[in-house]
């Protein structure tokens, strides 16, 4: 096995202490997700490569961000999104499935510009926009919550998700 292959191997694992470790060790986390709606009225969603599930894009913001430049620059990272006009802020949730000091702004953004499809890479294995009504089976609880309150207009809770 060459180093190289042992690398790629032991990152996933490494990745997963790292998270272990910040989860215990931060102080209160931002973040901020996405329901990026096309013409079509489809979501888009990502895959990570250390979580399971479909997730709604995004990420932390960073010291000195904006929530809005946080948004943008996730998008594009992983979606290769860019945000035009205003994102409408949906709602702000405690993600207390990730810690109890972890809060994730979300916003809608129904204008954008994508000049073409993600590449995989060592974050986001797959990506696609995909019918509200047909989401993939593994999307999470708390990406289902997420859009049925935007598309469906029910009632946000406080939390990232019900459980």
């Amino acid at each position: 096995m060459t180093l190289q292959n042992l690398r790629r191997r032991s990152e996933p694992a490494l990745r997963r202490l790292f998270h272990l470790y910040w989860r215990f060790a931060r102080g209160m986390t931002l973040g901020v997700r996405a329901v990026v709606l096309d013409g079509q009225g489809k979501v888009f969603l990502i895959k990570h490569s250390y979580v399971s599930g479909w997730h709604l894009p995004g990420g932390g913001v960073e010291v000195g961000e904006t929530f809005i430049d946080a948004l943008r620059r996730e998008l594009m990272e992983e979606g290769r999104i860019e945000v035009m006009g205003e994102p409408v802020l949906h709602g702000v949730f405690l993600n207390s499935h990730v810690s109890r000091r972890d809060h994730v702004a979300i916003y809608v953004v129904r204008q954008f510009g994508q000049d073409r499809p993600p590449e995989p890479n060592r974050e986001i294995i797959d990506s696609g926009f995909f019918d509200a009504a047909a989401l993939p089976p593994e999307a999470t609880k708390g990406t289902r919550l997420r859009i049925a309150e935007v598309l469906e207009g029910k009632p946000p809770i406080p939390t990232w998700r019900d459980s």
